[in-house]
């Protein structure tokens, strides 16, 4: 297993890529993504079996982005990975890219669902995962859902679905920042206790600190390893825009202008972490 300095510098310079990308166009979907550098480091540092150079491989293990306005987050960790040249998040939504606003699987190489019709991820993740339980393969499905998102209910028939199939080969992860774009969740529609429900509908189901990148390498390893025939979803207690203050601390930063001034100040941050970890991060101006 990766050591914890080597994940949480790889979350860093996820969250530099995010930062870059959103940066490049002005504005963008930075609140939801930023949180999800912790869990993106671990699953492509030590638990997704892909090939970068042949991102359609057969045996490869899938994600399922259901957030896909998270799509910054998860087009820098695989830029990092080596599925494209790194240079291309400087072109994020904008005209010609190949790189959408949400996650495409026609578009970016690594990306398994075209998302961002909120509600349906977990239901294509379940289609995949007894797909692969039919075929006799070895293949896990990995999946993020937004904890607005579960104001959908089509979350709910796929959860039940899930578990009364015994898919232990899916492992999902609910991003709980408790924020969604038209305030908190509280105000739009509670929640509740998410991990009662989950394992209300059969799953196996914990909450893990978000930012904590060993405590969700021991969640994600016992999930895979230790099979129970139930589907397992992990809840990340997040803040939304973690790891760069000048954003966490806006009201709502779900999708937001970014100028030069507030670059400026993230780079700073960022930097600054860096050195604290011991490597070095560039300044991206």
């Amino acid at each position: 297993m990766t050591s914890e300095l080597e994940l949480n510098q790889f979350a860093l310079r996820i969250r530099v890529g995010i930062v870059e990308a959103i940066a490049a166009k002005g504005g963008g979907h930075i609140g939801g993504s930023l949180d999800l550098a912790e869990l993106l480091s671990v699953l492509y540092r030590d638990f997704m079996r892909v090939r970068p150079a042949e991102p359609d491989w057969d045996g490869r293990d899938y994600l399922i982005c259901s957030k896909g306005h998270a799509g910054p987050a998860l087009y820098a960790t695989l830029a990092l990975k080596g599925f494209f040249p790194y240079e291309l998040l400087r072109t994020l939504n904008q005209e010609n890219t190949t790189l959408p606003g949400h996650c495409d699987r026609t578009k970016v190489p690594g990306i398994d669902a075209t998302t961002g019709s909120l509600g349906q991820g977990l239901s294509i993740a379940c289609g995949t995962a007894l797909g692969f339980r039919l075929s006799e393969t070895a293949q896990r499905v990995f999946c993020i859902l937004g904890d607005g998102e579960l104001a959908e209910g089509q979350n709910w028939e796929a959860a039940a679905f899930a578990a009364h199939h015994g898919l232990d080969n899916l492992v999902a992860f609910l991003d709980w920042n408790k924020m969604q774009i038209d305030g908190s969740n509280d105000a739009v529609m509670t929640l509740g206790d998410p991990v009662a429900k989950l394992r209300a509908f059969g799953w196996n189901a914990s909450v893990v600190n978000g930012g904590d990148v060993l405590a969700i390498q021991k969640a994600v390893e016992a999930a895979v390893t230790e099979k129970n025939g139930a589907p397992t979803m992990i809840v990340l207690d997040t803040v939304k825009g973690a790891g760069v203050t000048c954003v966490s601390q806006m009201a709502n930063n779900h999708c937001i202008g970014f100028p030069g001034a507030l670059l400026e100040q993230a780079m700073e941050e960022l930097i600054a972490r860096g050195r604290a970890l011991g490597m070095e991060v560039r300044k991206c101006l």
